[in-house]
């Protein structure tokens, strides 16, 4: 009879746990929610119950019938910025978030330059961490949420997650890329600001990527043998295609957002020509797996750096590449970072000029702030000459510079594909020109080259610092 009553008690506990409304982690206190949107929720309980949704913020209640599966589905509108507010989920027993604020929401993803922390790597510091974790203060209204590194096989519904508030903890902790970008958006708007960081050191893009995208798109150049077959290499867990989508990306699917915020290519760095197809087609996932097609998507140039031969191209080859993708991807923007690169690190400590630069992108184009202008220099034509190219850029009304002095970094070719060292000289007319020049041993050139090294520094900027990016005008090896 004990034994009965002990299995009854068992059941019944099992039950209790059962009807209560579970939730993906990316919903918890802390949170921030897109301000103005119909933000999705979404969870498991027990299947046929109903679920009602009660946000403070409004008298209105939403009321959802889970599916047979135990999962449910749900839009709630939500106000204007502001809060703090709370979320009730009730199916019988109520569970409820609090201090959760409304505003802007973006997600950070990427390798090893993304996951870099405020507290840095070790001997590699972010510079100006200290003042800022020190000085962090919970009343600041920006919060951060960080996925911890999970791989899968499968699609998963939970990764390790947490929402911190802004104190040293939660600053010390989160990406640099993306904090430098929520406190320029915060001091800049004056809103709350939610950043979602979800990175893995390393990794490549089609880590990232649905396996059956890659399945359908690049099966003939990317291996899912490893999803497939369901076993993971010796090493190297976060190259398997698919794998860190299904352990990570996929839990937030599709928490809404403002956009994206991605840092990553120093992995595919030898498929450059490939990444040129991947990087748009992954811009293009996200919008679908998101719902909106007009979803921002802000990526950063890697940095120059040595890597084992500074004299080596490749990591030029990858910038261009990543330059040429702005012409595939609506909507999207780049923050150049040919000044802010360290040859003998991989990880500069320089991360607030590429959270500025992000930052300005999205002010510039998502919140109306035209004052500024966020895009790096691109070569639009070339013009040869004798002895000389002219080099039109697409640049803003404010033109290029420095003007008056001659700019290391270019190259000319002639006909035998030898690049020889020349010098850059902005044309005071338009500023939107730059002379190719003093090359004595290319006396017809045929092909012009910036920068494009595994090492470089930049010298040719637009009038509000942003770097013009590396280019080249051939398509030799």
């Amino acid at each position: 009879m004990k034994r009965i009553l002990i299995c009854v008690l068992l059941s019944l506990s099992a039950f209790v746990v059962n009807a209560r409304v579970e939730l993906p982690p990316i919903f918890a206190d802390f949170m921030v929610l897109q301000q103005k949107s119909d933000v999705a929720l979404w969870g498991k309980a027990e299947p046929g119950s109903k679920v009602t949704i009660m946000p403070s913020w409004s008298r209105h209640k939403t009321v959802i019938t889970t599916k047979a599966d135990s999962s449910w589905f749900a839009y709630v509108s939500t106000p204007a910025a502001g809060g703090p507010y709370s979320i009730t989920f009730n199916d019988g027993e109520k569970l409820t978030l609090n201090n959760v604020l409304i505003g802007e929401v973006w997600i950070c993803a990427g390798q090893s330059n993304m996951d870099m922390p405020m507290k840095g790597y070790r001997g590699q510091p972010v510079d100006g961490a200290v003042d800022l974790i020190l000085g962090a203060k919970a009343s600041t209204p920006i919060r951060m949420c960080k996925l911890e590194r999970t791989k899968s096989f499968d699609p998963l519904f939970r990764c390790p997650t947490r929402w911190y508030e802004h104190t040293p903890e939660g600053v010390s902790n989160i990406s640099a890329t993306a904090y430098f970008f929520a406190k320029r958006l915060y001091e800049t708007l004056g809103v709350p600001v939610g950043i979602i960081h979800v990175a893995w050191g390393g990794s490549s893009i089609e880590a990232w990527m649905n396996p059956d995208l890659l399945r359908r798109d690049f099966g003939d150049e990317i291996s899912l043998e490893h999803i497939d077959k369901r076993y993971w290499p010796r090493k190297n867990h976060h190259l398997v295609p698919g794998a860190l989508y299904n352990g990570m990306l996929h839990t937030l699917v599709p928490f809404t957002a403002k956009g994206f915020l991605w840092y990553q290519g120093c992995t595919n760095r030898d498929r450059y020509e490939q990444y040129k197809r991947l990087q748009p087609a992954f811009a293009a996932m996200l919008r679908s797996e998101w719902g909106n097609e007009d979803m921002p998507f802000y990526f950063v140039q890697i940095a120059p750096h040595g890597y084992s031969a500074p004299e080596e191209r490749v990591a030029g080859y990858m910038m261009w590449a990543q330059a040429q993708t702005l012409e595939l991807i609506p909507h999207s923007g780049m923050a150049a970072t040919l000044d802010a690169g360290e040859e003998a690190c991989i990880h500069p400590a320089g991360k607030k000029v590429v959270g500025d630069r992000l930052a300005f992108c999205a002010l510039e184009n998502d919140y109306g702030i035209k004052q500024i202008d966020a895009k790096t220099p691109l070569p639009v034509s070339f013009d040869y000459g004798e002895g000389e190219v002219i080099v039109t850029f697409e640049v803003g009304d404010m033109g290029l510079g420095p003007i008056n002095t001659d700019l290391d970094g270019f190259e000319l070719a002639g006909e035998d594909r030898i690049f020889y060292p020349a010098k850059g000289y902005v044309l005071k007319g338009s500023r939107r020109q730059v002379k190719v020049y003093k090359c004595p041993q290319v006396p017809r050139p045929v092909a012009v080259r910036y920068c494009m090294r595994n090492w470089s520094e930049a010298t040719l900027f637009n009038n509000f610092g942003i770097p013009a990016s590396p280019f080249r005008s051939d398509d030799w090896e």
